[in-house]
């Protein structure tokens, strides 16, 4: 019988996408786990992985394996952690896959009360801004907005209800280029976008008294959504051009005066997003302390 412990590294390997970053997560050597995969290959007969100096990709049948065993794994942890109920407190390992902008603006005043009160809870976040399969991608739970949340999950509201999409440039800039009085003049001014993971840049969608319009403007910086729009933050403080992002992102620097909004009676406002998780009898502790941690914020 497959050892399932190479089954186990397998898996590991496939959902990190490398051996160095499953040994990391895993808590074993890149070694140890190279060694796993080519035991249960050669138990199988087939090669399961692809692997180059610079990637490791599953063939199709080990694209296909991966995708059966991931529920079945995380069924197995969820027995398991049923021990976890008759602990002091909740223990155990939270992966939460969410997209940039959340975890900068919805999940930093969570997470750092909720690892205070769950010492013994290790949350592991995965920033992902395109659609993802939750258990294929090994992860417990997701936030993502309304229009982009998985079918059969259960969803719960995270983080503000309302958000809104807001324009601002540096003072400076605005001296010399002047300020746009409707979205269509951002089309004669510099302007800082965002590409998502899979090359796409999306357009600016701005609306006023149910008028919709998107902009494509050009600028001197493009950045993939993420952590890097931190440097497209700082290239509007620089005066480089004019920036299109939640207003929450950009508080501190409008807080301070070194941005300031325009084309306000455009603003885009939607709805916040939902934390979302497959809908299991017995959940995993970990996430079962961070969805009652939730709630409770909301009722307070």
């Amino acid at each position: 019988m497959t050892d399932f412990q190479d089954l186990s590294a397998f898996l590991a390997v496939v959902r990190a996408g490398g051996f160095r970053e499953a040994a990391r997560t895993a808590g074993q050597s890149a070694s140890s786990l190279s060694e796993a995969v080519r035991r249960l290959e050669a138990s199988m007969g087939v090669r399961l992985l692809n692997r180059t100096t610079r990637s490791v990709a599953p063939t199709e049948v080990g694209a296909r394996l991966a995708e059966r065993l991931a529920p079945a794994f995380g069924e197995m942890e969820a027995a398991l952690d049923v021990v976890n109920h008759f602990r002091d407190r909740p223990a155990g390992t939270l992966r939460i896959n969410v997209p940039a902008n959340v975890a900068r603006t919805v999940l930093q005043p969570i997470i750092f009360p909720f690892l205070e009160r769950y010492p013994d809870i290790r949350l592991e976040i995965v920033v992902e801004d395109s659609f993802v399969d939750l258990l294929a991608a090994g992860c417990d739970a997701g936030i993502r907005y309304d229009e982009r949340l998985e079918l059969d999950m259960v969803a719960l509201p995270i983080g503000p209800r309302v958000q809104r999409l807001v324009t601002a440039a540096s003072p400076t800039y605005l001296a010399k280029h002047g300020r746009p009085t409707h979205p269509r003049e951002l089309l004669q001014h510099r302007c800082m976008r965002g590409q998502f993971a899979g090359g796409r840049i999306p357009a600016w969608e701005f609306e006023k008294n149910g008028e919709v319009v998107l902009v494509e403007p050009q600028g001197p910086l493009l950045v993939r959504q993420g952590s890097a729009f931190d440097l497209a933050v700082e290239g509007a403080i620089a005066s480089l051009g004019i920036i299109h992002l939640f207003d929450d992102w950009l508080r501190p620097a409008l807080e301070s005066g070194a941005l300031v909004t325009v084309l306000d009676d455009w603003v885009q406002e939607f709805s916040g997003p939902f934390l979302y998780y497959p809908g299991r009898k017995h959940l995993p502790s970990p996430l079962r302390a961070f969805v009652d941690f939730i709630r409770e914020a909301s009722s307070g």
